[in-house]
């Protein structure tokens, strides 16, 4: 059990230093607005899966371009978290797009579309009855 929360600790630094780490240090125009949000360590500290979301335009091609250019900074970045936690081994980084915010995104926009459709049906059956209950 003790192992688990140790690698929960180490993925929540992680997150912080990579969030950091990747807004300063990566110099890469292609590299858009990327938000680290989430990572999961293995039980063995050798792989570190980092979900990382987009602001802005999300399409497929925009998606891959920052994973690829992500993988191509892995090395640097373990370089630089070595530097900054004290860990025996800096876990291997695999960037992953993180599409529970973008899902969420679309539940919250066709829930409102629900609701707003909901509430005009309702003052149109209003209006229609209304009028019905005075005459």
């Amino acid at each position: 059990m003790r192992e688990f929360k140790r690698t929960d600790r180490v993925g929540d630094q992680l997150q912080k230093e990579l969030a950091v780490l990747i807004q300063r240090e990566v110099k890469d125009p292609r590299l858009g607005m990327v938000t680290v949000s989430g990572v999961t360590v293995s039980r063995d500290l050798g792989y570190a899966d980092v979900y990382v979301t987009l602001l802005g335009e999300e399409s497929p091609e925009r998606i891959r371009e920052n994973l690829q250019v992500l993988k191509n900074a892995a090395g640097f970045l373990r370089s630089q978290i070595a530097r900054r936690i004290k860990l025996r081994h800096v876990p291997e980084l695999r960037f992953h797009f993180d599409e529970s915010v973008v899902r969420g995104q679309r539940l919250s926009s066709l829930i409102d579309e629900a609701v707003e459709s909901d509430r005009a049906r309702h003052e149109g059956e209003e209006d229609g009855n209304g009028g019905e209950e005075r005459g």
